[in-house]
This record gives C-alpha cells, sequence and structure tokens, in this order.
C-alpha cells in the first residue's frame, strides 16, 4: 500500500527553484516520526538514486549532485518531507519520489520535475 503523496513539482527554467513535498498520511505516526525519511529521483534512461535524507532528529544527508543547492526538512506535526530545490539544472529533471530510506515502502507515482536549460 502506497503510503506517500508526492507534489510541486513541475517546470522552470535553469536556474530556478521548486518545493517539493511528501505527504505521508498513511504512514503510522509513529513509524514516520522515528524513520528516516528521503527523496529519490529517478533520471531519464537511469536508475532512481538517493538525492537526500532526514533522520527523526532532523540531521541530513545529501548525494553529491544535491549538496549547496537542495534542502531536505520535516515536519513531523504534518507528516510531511519537503524538498527545496534551488538553482535548479537541466541534468536535475526527473520524477522524483519519497520514501523511508533504510526500509522503503511501495513506492508513489513520484512527481515529475523538467528544468529547461
Amino acid at each position: 500500500q502506497v503510503q506517500v503523496v508526492e507534489s510541486g513539482g513541475g517546470f522552470v527554467q535553469a536556474g530556478g527553484s521548486l518545493r517539493l513535498s511528501c505527504k505521508a498520511s498513511r504512514m503510522i505516526t509513529s513509524v514516520f516520526n522515528s524513520d528516516t525519511m528521503g527523496w529519490f529521483r529517478q533520471l531519464p534512461g537511469a536508475q532512481r538514486e538517493f538525492v537526500a535524507g532526514i533522520n527523526r532528529l532532523g540531521s541530513t544527508t545529501y548525494a553529491d549532485p544535491a549538496k549547496g543547492r537542495f534542502t531536505i526538512s520535516r515536519d513531523n506535526a504534518k507528516k510531511t518531507v519537503y524538498l527545496q530545490m534551488n538553482s535548479l539544472k537541466a541534468e536535475d529533471s526527473g520524477v522524483y519520489f519519497c520514501n523511508k530510506v533504510e526500509t522503503p515502502g511501495s513506492w508513489g507515482q513520484g512527481i515529475q520535475v523538467t528544468v529547461s536549460s
């Protein structure tokens, strides 16, 4: 059963910004609050890859392409994870997903991000 719904994607010019949201409304609150949540992406012709993660204490990790440009955050009360993406590049275009990092559940549909050069 899909437990998350991603939103906030769209079309933006290179150098622009987008803020993605991931609502985990179907996830048990105690599970969401205790698990490391992350954003992943699947670029055209590539496998899904890790982008950023945030643990229950708010500590964050980023893949190299995201460092310095993306910021992950979470609101446990809303069971929502965010990804603020700045200075977007054409090579960031793809489908973005969120999920638990250590024990991923079913994947949602993701959200399309398209960056024009």
